[in-house]
Protein backbone atom coordinates (compact mmCIF):
# COMPACT_ATOMS: atom_id res chain seq x y z
CA UNK A 1 0.00 0.00 0.00
CA UNK A 2 3.01 2.29 -0.16
CA UNK A 3 2.68 5.33 -2.41
CA UNK A 4 5.96 4.66 -4.20
CA UNK A 5 7.46 7.95 -2.98
CA UNK A 6 11.06 7.75 -1.80
CA UNK A 7 10.84 11.06 0.05
CA UNK A 8 12.39 11.68 3.47
CA UNK A 9 9.26 10.56 5.36
CA UNK A 10 9.10 7.17 3.64
CA UNK A 11 7.99 4.57 6.19
CA UNK A 12 5.78 6.98 8.17
CA UNK A 13 2.10 6.00 8.01
CA UNK A 14 -0.54 8.68 8.64
CA UNK A 15 -4.28 8.26 9.23
CA UNK A 16 -6.01 11.32 7.80
CA UNK A 17 -9.35 12.44 9.28
CA UNK A 18 -9.21 15.92 7.78
CA UNK A 19 -11.77 17.89 5.78
CA UNK A 20 -12.01 21.14 3.79
CA UNK A 21 -8.59 22.69 3.03
CA UNK A 22 -6.24 23.27 5.98
CA UNK A 23 -5.99 19.63 7.05
CA UNK A 24 -5.97 18.11 3.56
CA UNK A 25 -3.22 20.51 2.48
CA UNK A 26 -1.10 19.30 5.40
CA UNK A 27 -1.53 15.64 4.45
CA UNK A 28 -1.00 16.43 0.76
CA UNK A 29 2.45 17.81 1.57
CA UNK A 30 3.23 15.04 4.06
CA UNK A 31 2.40 12.52 1.35
CA UNK A 32 4.62 14.41 -1.05
CA UNK A 33 7.43 14.11 1.50
CA UNK A 34 7.08 10.33 1.38
CA UNK A 35 4.59 9.49 4.14
CA UNK A 36 1.87 6.95 3.40
CA UNK A 37 -1.48 8.69 3.79
CA UNK A 38 -4.67 6.70 4.42
CA UNK A 39 -7.62 9.06 4.29
CA UNK A 40 -10.95 8.34 5.94
CA UNK A 41 -13.93 9.62 3.91
CA UNK A 42 -17.62 9.48 4.55
CA UNK A 43 -19.21 6.57 2.62
CA UNK A 44 -20.83 9.14 0.31
CA UNK A 45 -17.53 10.90 -0.26
CA UNK A 46 -16.17 14.28 0.79
CA UNK A 47 -15.78 17.09 -1.72
CA UNK A 48 -15.68 14.86 -4.79
CA UNK A 49 -18.92 16.39 -6.08
CA UNK A 50 -18.09 20.06 -5.51
CA UNK A 51 -17.76 22.33 -8.55
CA UNK A 52 -15.76 22.99 -10.65
CA UNK A 53 -15.20 19.56 -12.18
CA UNK A 54 -12.65 17.86 -14.40
CA UNK A 55 -13.74 15.05 -16.68
CA UNK A 56 -13.55 13.57 -20.15
CA UNK A 57 -14.94 16.80 -21.64
CA UNK A 58 -12.53 19.06 -19.79
CA UNK A 59 -13.44 21.49 -17.03
CA UNK A 60 -17.01 22.50 -16.24
CA UNK A 61 -19.12 24.06 -13.51
CA UNK A 62 -21.64 21.20 -13.69
CA UNK A 63 -21.05 17.47 -13.34
CA UNK A 64 -21.53 16.12 -16.85
CA UNK A 65 -20.50 12.48 -16.28
CA UNK A 66 -20.42 10.11 -13.32
CA UNK A 67 -16.62 9.99 -13.36
CA UNK A 68 -16.17 13.78 -13.30
CA UNK A 69 -14.10 14.77 -10.25
CA UNK A 70 -14.26 17.95 -8.22
CA UNK A 71 -11.09 19.90 -9.04
CA UNK A 72 -10.66 20.86 -5.38
CA UNK A 73 -10.64 17.17 -4.48
CA UNK A 74 -8.13 16.42 -7.24
CA UNK A 75 -5.82 19.20 -6.06
CA UNK A 76 -5.92 18.30 -2.35
CA UNK A 77 -6.10 14.52 -2.27
CA UNK A 78 -3.57 13.30 -4.82
CA UNK A 79 -1.55 10.33 -3.67
CA UNK A 80 -3.78 9.51 -0.70
CA UNK A 81 -5.32 6.08 -0.16
CA UNK A 82 -9.07 6.18 0.39
CA UNK A 83 -11.10 4.22 2.89
CA UNK A 84 -14.65 4.96 3.98
CA UNK A 85 -15.97 5.13 7.54
CA UNK A 86 -19.10 6.77 8.89
CA UNK A 87 -17.77 8.22 12.13
CA UNK A 88 -21.30 8.57 13.51
CA UNK A 89 -21.97 4.84 13.21
CA UNK A 90 -21.97 2.94 16.55
CA UNK A 91 -19.09 0.72 15.42
CA UNK A 92 -16.91 3.54 14.05
CA UNK A 93 -15.05 4.26 17.29
CA UNK A 94 -14.15 0.59 17.68
CA UNK A 95 -12.88 0.38 14.11
CA UNK A 96 -10.86 3.55 14.68
CA UNK A 97 -9.15 2.07 17.73
CA UNK A 98 -8.27 -1.03 15.73
CA UNK A 99 -6.74 1.16 13.01
CA UNK A 100 -4.62 3.34 15.29
CA UNK A 101 -1.87 0.81 16.20
CA UNK A 102 -1.02 0.50 12.50
CA UNK A 103 -0.28 4.24 12.15
CA UNK A 104 2.40 6.63 13.38
CA UNK A 105 0.38 9.83 13.13
CA UNK A 106 -3.31 10.79 13.27
CA UNK A 107 -4.33 14.22 11.96
CA UNK A 108 -7.73 15.91 12.16
CA UNK A 109 -9.16 19.40 11.76
CA UNK A 110 -12.62 19.18 13.26
CA UNK A 111 -14.07 21.94 15.39
CA UNK A 112 -12.67 21.71 18.92
CA UNK A 113 -14.19 18.78 20.82
CA UNK A 114 -15.80 17.09 17.81
CA UNK A 115 -13.21 14.32 17.46
CA UNK A 116 -13.52 13.44 21.16
CA UNK A 117 -17.32 13.30 20.92
CA UNK A 118 -17.05 10.96 17.94
CA UNK A 119 -14.64 8.69 19.79
CA UNK A 120 -11.70 9.43 17.47
CA UNK A 121 -9.91 12.03 19.56
CA UNK A 122 -6.49 11.95 21.19
CA UNK A 123 -7.69 10.09 24.28
CA UNK A 124 -9.07 7.20 22.18
CA UNK A 125 -5.98 7.17 19.96
CA UNK A 126 -3.65 7.06 22.96
CA UNK A 127 -5.54 4.14 24.47
CA UNK A 128 -4.91 2.24 21.27
CA UNK A 129 -1.26 3.28 20.93
CA UNK A 130 0.53 5.01 23.78
CA UNK A 131 3.19 6.63 21.60
CA UNK A 132 0.82 7.88 18.91
CA UNK A 133 1.40 11.36 17.52
CA UNK A 134 -1.97 13.07 17.17
CA UNK A 135 -2.24 16.45 15.43
CA UNK A 136 -5.27 18.71 15.75
CA UNK A 137 -5.69 21.73 13.50
CA UNK A 138 -8.46 24.01 14.71
CA UNK A 139 -9.49 27.63 14.48
CA UNK A 140 -8.60 28.67 17.99
CA UNK A 141 -6.69 25.79 19.56
CA UNK A 142 -8.02 23.14 21.90
CA UNK A 143 -8.95 25.78 24.48
CA UNK A 144 -11.54 27.02 22.01
CA UNK A 145 -13.04 30.47 21.58
CA UNK A 146 -15.99 32.31 23.12
CA UNK A 147 -19.14 30.69 21.78
CA UNK A 148 -17.15 27.89 20.16
CA UNK A 149 -17.27 29.77 16.85
CA UNK A 150 -16.32 27.96 13.68
CA UNK A 151 -13.21 29.14 11.88
CA UNK A 152 -13.17 29.86 8.16
CA UNK A 153 -10.24 31.43 6.37
CA UNK A 154 -11.98 34.82 6.25
CA UNK A 155 -12.76 34.69 9.98
CA UNK A 156 -9.11 34.03 10.79
CA UNK A 157 -7.81 36.69 8.41
CA UNK A 158 -10.14 39.15 10.12
CA UNK A 159 -9.36 38.19 13.73
CA UNK A 160 -5.60 37.93 13.21
CA UNK A 161 -5.32 41.55 12.09
CA UNK A 162 -4.04 40.53 8.65
CA UNK A 163 -6.96 42.19 6.87
CA UNK A 164 -5.89 45.56 8.26
CA UNK A 165 -2.28 45.38 7.09
CA UNK A 166 -2.92 45.65 3.35
CA UNK A 167 -4.35 48.53 1.37
CA UNK A 168 -4.30 52.25 2.21
CA UNK A 169 -5.38 53.87 5.50
CA UNK A 170 -8.91 54.69 4.32
CA UNK A 171 -9.53 51.42 2.48
CA UNK A 172 -11.98 48.80 3.69
CA UNK A 173 -10.33 45.67 5.16
CA UNK A 174 -8.52 43.74 2.46
CA UNK A 175 -8.80 39.95 2.25
CA UNK A 176 -5.70 38.22 0.93
CA UNK A 177 -6.84 36.55 -2.29
CA UNK A 178 -5.44 33.08 -1.61
CA UNK A 179 -6.84 31.33 1.52
CA UNK A 180 -3.89 32.52 3.57
CA UNK A 181 -4.89 31.01 6.92
CA UNK A 182 -5.90 27.68 5.41
CA UNK A 183 -2.60 27.34 3.55
CA UNK A 184 -0.18 28.62 6.19
CA UNK A 185 -1.51 26.85 9.28
CA UNK A 186 -0.78 23.39 7.78
CA UNK A 187 2.89 24.31 7.50
CA UNK A 188 3.06 24.71 11.28
CA UNK A 189 1.18 21.43 11.69
CA UNK A 190 3.82 19.70 9.56
CA UNK A 191 6.61 21.27 11.60
CA UNK A 192 4.90 20.02 14.76
CA UNK A 193 4.39 16.50 13.40
CA UNK A 194 7.96 16.14 12.16
CA UNK A 195 9.28 17.50 15.48
CA UNK A 196 7.12 15.05 17.41
CA UNK A 197 8.32 12.17 15.22
CA UNK A 198 11.91 13.12 16.02
CA UNK A 199 11.11 13.35 19.74
CA UNK A 200 9.50 9.92 19.67
CA UNK A 201 12.56 8.50 17.94
CA UNK A 202 14.88 9.69 20.73
CA UNK A 203 12.55 9.43 23.73
CA UNK A 204 9.96 6.83 22.75
CA UNK A 205 6.99 9.03 23.58
CA UNK A 206 4.06 10.31 21.56
CA UNK A 207 2.15 13.53 22.08
CA UNK A 208 -0.73 15.76 21.02
CA UNK A 209 0.26 18.48 18.53
CA UNK A 210 -2.24 21.34 18.83
CA UNK A 211 -2.14 23.98 16.06
CA UNK A 212 -4.39 27.03 16.00
CA UNK A 213 -5.24 28.86 12.77
CA UNK A 214 -5.65 32.12 14.67
CA UNK A 215 -2.34 31.59 16.44
CA UNK A 216 -0.49 30.75 13.24
CA UNK A 217 -1.72 33.77 11.32
CA UNK A 218 -1.36 36.17 14.23
CA UNK A 219 2.22 34.98 14.72
CA UNK A 220 2.98 35.76 11.07
CA UNK A 221 1.37 39.18 11.36
CA UNK A 222 3.37 39.90 14.52
CA UNK A 223 6.61 39.63 12.54
CA UNK A 224 6.13 43.30 11.61
CA UNK A 225 5.98 45.92 14.43
CA UNK A 226 2.95 47.68 12.95
CA UNK A 227 1.74 49.47 16.11
CA UNK A 228 5.22 50.66 17.03
CA UNK A 229 5.78 52.05 13.53
CA UNK A 230 2.41 53.81 13.67
CA UNK A 231 3.36 55.39 16.98
CA UNK A 232 6.55 56.61 15.30
CA UNK A 233 4.64 58.17 12.42
CA UNK A 234 4.78 55.43 9.79
CA UNK A 235 1.27 54.33 8.75
CA UNK A 236 0.41 50.66 9.16
CA UNK A 237 -1.41 50.52 5.83
CA UNK A 238 0.86 51.85 3.11
CA UNK A 239 -0.58 50.21 0.02
CA UNK A 240 1.97 48.62 -2.25
CA UNK A 241 5.14 50.02 -0.68
CA UNK A 242 7.15 49.46 2.53
CA UNK A 243 8.17 52.88 3.89
CA UNK A 244 10.83 51.67 6.34
CA UNK A 245 12.73 50.11 3.41
CA UNK A 246 11.87 52.71 0.77
CA UNK A 247 12.10 52.55 -2.18
CA UNK A 248 10.58 49.11 -1.81
CA UNK A 249 7.30 48.11 -3.42
CA UNK A 250 5.14 48.02 -6.55
CA UNK A 251 5.46 50.78 -9.12
CA UNK A 252 3.48 51.41 -12.36
CA UNK A 253 5.07 50.78 -15.74
CA UNK A 254 3.89 51.67 -19.22
CA UNK A 255 2.68 48.12 -19.85
CA UNK A 256 2.07 46.68 -16.38
CA UNK A 257 3.61 46.90 -12.94
CA UNK A 258 7.05 46.22 -11.52
CA UNK A 259 8.37 45.46 -8.04
CA UNK A 260 11.55 47.28 -7.02
CA UNK A 261 13.35 46.36 -3.79
CA UNK A 262 16.14 48.81 -3.03
CA UNK A 263 16.79 49.09 0.68
CA UNK A 264 20.15 50.34 1.94
CA UNK A 265 22.30 53.33 1.05
CA UNK A 266 24.63 51.54 -1.37
CA UNK A 267 21.72 50.20 -3.36
CA UNK A 268 20.04 53.58 -3.42
CA UNK A 269 23.14 55.12 -5.00
CA UNK A 270 23.06 52.43 -7.71
CA UNK A 271 19.35 53.06 -8.31
CA UNK A 272 19.50 56.81 -8.81
CA UNK A 273 22.47 56.49 -11.18
CA UNK A 274 20.56 53.84 -13.16
CA UNK A 275 17.62 56.24 -13.32
CA UNK A 276 19.88 58.98 -14.68
CA UNK A 277 19.14 61.09 -11.62
CA UNK A 278 22.41 61.10 -9.62
CA UNK A 279 21.47 64.36 -7.88
CA UNK A 280 18.94 62.41 -5.77
CA UNK A 281 21.87 60.80 -3.98
CA UNK A 282 22.71 64.16 -2.42
CA UNK A 283 19.14 65.34 -1.80
CA UNK A 284 18.98 65.73 2.01
CA UNK A 285 15.55 64.09 2.03
CA UNK A 286 17.02 60.87 0.64
CA UNK A 287 20.64 60.90 1.77
CA UNK A 288 20.22 58.00 4.22
CA UNK A 289 17.79 55.16 4.80
CA UNK A 290 16.58 56.93 7.95
CA UNK A 291 15.84 60.14 6.05
CA UNK A 292 14.11 58.22 3.29
CA UNK A 293 11.66 56.78 5.84
CA UNK A 294 10.58 60.32 6.70
CA UNK A 295 10.19 61.27 3.04
CA UNK A 296 9.05 57.97 1.54
CA UNK A 297 6.01 59.47 -0.21
CA UNK A 298 8.16 61.99 -2.10
CA UNK A 299 10.64 59.31 -3.16
CA UNK A 300 7.92 56.87 -4.22
CA UNK A 301 6.36 59.58 -6.39
CA UNK A 302 9.70 60.30 -8.09
CA UNK A 303 10.36 56.62 -8.73
CA UNK A 304 6.80 56.05 -10.02
CA UNK A 305 7.22 58.93 -12.48
CA UNK A 306 10.36 57.23 -13.83
CA UNK A 307 8.84 53.77 -14.13
CA UNK A 308 5.55 54.97 -15.60
CA UNK A 309 7.21 56.05 -18.82
CA UNK A 310 9.00 52.74 -19.43
CA UNK A 311 8.05 49.18 -20.22
CA UNK A 312 8.48 46.48 -17.59
CA UNK A 313 11.16 44.72 -19.62
CA UNK A 314 13.18 47.93 -19.99
CA UNK A 315 12.96 48.72 -16.27
CA UNK A 316 14.06 45.24 -15.30
CA UNK A 317 16.95 45.30 -17.79
CA UNK A 318 18.23 48.64 -16.52
CA UNK A 319 17.96 47.66 -12.87
CA UNK A 320 19.43 44.21 -13.38
CA UNK A 321 22.46 45.82 -15.00
CA UNK A 322 22.76 48.09 -11.95
CA UNK A 323 22.41 45.20 -9.49
CA UNK A 324 19.00 46.27 -8.15
CA UNK A 325 16.34 43.64 -7.40
CA UNK A 326 13.26 44.05 -9.57
CA UNK A 327 10.65 41.82 -11.18
CA UNK A 328 7.43 42.01 -13.19
CA UNK A 329 4.13 41.58 -11.38
CA UNK A 330 2.69 38.41 -12.91
CA UNK A 331 -0.76 36.89 -12.93
CA UNK A 332 -1.24 33.52 -11.19
CA UNK A 333 -1.50 31.83 -14.59
CA UNK A 334 1.79 33.38 -15.74
CA UNK A 335 3.48 32.32 -12.51
CA UNK A 336 2.18 28.74 -12.79
CA UNK A 337 3.71 28.43 -16.25
CA UNK A 338 7.20 29.49 -15.16
CA UNK A 339 9.48 26.78 -16.61
CA UNK A 340 11.76 26.89 -13.56
CA UNK A 341 8.89 26.33 -11.14
CA UNK A 342 7.52 23.48 -13.25
CA UNK A 343 10.94 21.87 -13.68
CA UNK A 344 11.49 21.88 -9.90
CA UNK A 345 8.09 20.30 -9.26
CA UNK A 346 6.91 23.25 -7.18
CA UNK A 347 3.82 23.52 -9.38
CA UNK A 348 2.63 20.52 -11.38
CA UNK A 349 0.24 19.79 -14.21
CA UNK A 350 -2.83 17.88 -13.03
CA UNK A 351 -4.74 15.19 -14.87
CA UNK A 352 -7.95 13.26 -14.46
CA UNK A 353 -7.02 9.76 -13.16
CA UNK A 354 -8.85 8.09 -16.05
CA UNK A 355 -9.03 10.62 -18.88
CA UNK A 356 -5.69 12.39 -18.45
CA UNK A 357 -5.01 16.07 -19.18
CA UNK A 358 -8.39 17.12 -20.54
CA UNK A 359 -7.86 20.76 -19.52
CA UNK A 360 -4.93 22.95 -18.55
CA UNK A 361 -4.89 22.62 -14.79
CA UNK A 362 -2.11 23.34 -12.32
CA UNK A 363 -1.76 22.46 -8.66
CA UNK A 364 0.80 22.63 -5.88
CA UNK A 365 3.75 20.29 -5.79
CA UNK A 366 6.29 20.11 -2.97
CA UNK A 367 8.40 23.30 -3.05
CA UNK A 368 11.44 21.60 -1.51
CA UNK A 369 14.20 19.95 -3.51
CA UNK A 370 16.12 17.17 -1.72
CA UNK A 371 19.45 15.93 -3.04
CA UNK A 372 18.94 12.31 -1.91
CA UNK A 373 15.26 11.71 -1.15
CA UNK A 374 13.15 13.36 -3.86
CA UNK A 375 9.72 14.61 -2.85
CA UNK A 376 6.80 13.95 -5.17
CA UNK A 377 3.02 14.12 -5.02
CA UNK A 378 1.24 11.44 -7.00
CA UNK A 379 -0.69 12.89 -9.97
CA UNK A 380 -4.13 11.49 -9.14
CA UNK A 381 -6.55 10.79 -6.30
CA UNK A 382 -8.04 7.35 -5.66
CA UNK A 383 -11.58 6.14 -6.16
CA UNK A 384 -13.78 6.41 -3.08
CA UNK A 385 -13.05 3.51 -0.72
CA UNK A 386 -10.44 2.01 -3.04
CA UNK A 387 -8.47 0.61 -0.08
CA UNK A 388 -11.38 -0.67 2.02
CA UNK A 389 -10.59 -4.33 1.38
CA UNK A 390 -6.85 -3.85 1.89
CA UNK A 391 -7.22 -1.86 5.13
CA UNK A 392 -10.25 -3.51 6.74
CA UNK A 393 -9.51 -6.95 5.34
CA UNK A 394 -5.73 -7.39 5.17
CA UNK A 395 -4.69 -4.89 7.87
CA UNK A 396 -7.48 -5.41 10.42
CA UNK A 397 -8.34 -8.99 9.51
CA UNK A 398 -12.07 -8.44 8.99
CA UNK A 399 -13.59 -11.17 6.84
CA UNK A 400 -15.71 -10.58 3.75
CA UNK A 401 -18.92 -11.25 5.69
CA UNK A 402 -18.04 -8.61 8.30
CA UNK A 403 -17.09 -6.09 5.62
CA UNK A 404 -20.32 -6.78 3.72
CA UNK A 405 -22.37 -6.27 6.89
CA UNK A 406 -20.59 -2.99 7.64
CA UNK A 407 -21.32 -1.83 4.09
CA UNK A 408 -24.99 -2.76 4.39
CA UNK A 409 -25.29 -0.91 7.67
CA UNK A 410 -23.66 2.21 6.26
CA UNK A 411 -20.63 1.98 8.54
CA UNK A 412 -18.09 1.84 5.70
Amino acid sequence: MQNGNSGPLQGVRILDLTRALAGPFATLLLGGLGAEIVRIEEPKGDGRENAPFLGRDGASLRRLHDDDIGIGHLIRHRGKQSITLNLKHPEAAGLFEKLVPHFDVIIENYTRGTAERLGVGYSAARRARDDIIYCSISGFGQEGAPGGGKAMDGIIQAMSGVMMTSGLPDDAPVRIGVPFADLNTPLFAIIGIVSALYRRQIAGEGQHVDVSMLGALTALQASEPFKLLEDLGVPMRTGSTVPRLTPFGVYPAADGDVVICCSGDRNFKKLVHAMGAPALEHDPRFATQVERIHHYADLDAILAAWTRGRAVAEINAVLEEAGIASAPVRSPDEANRDPRVLARGEVVRLAHPIHGETAELFGPGVPIVFSRTPARIAPASEALGAQNDAIYGTMLGLGEDDRARLRREGAI
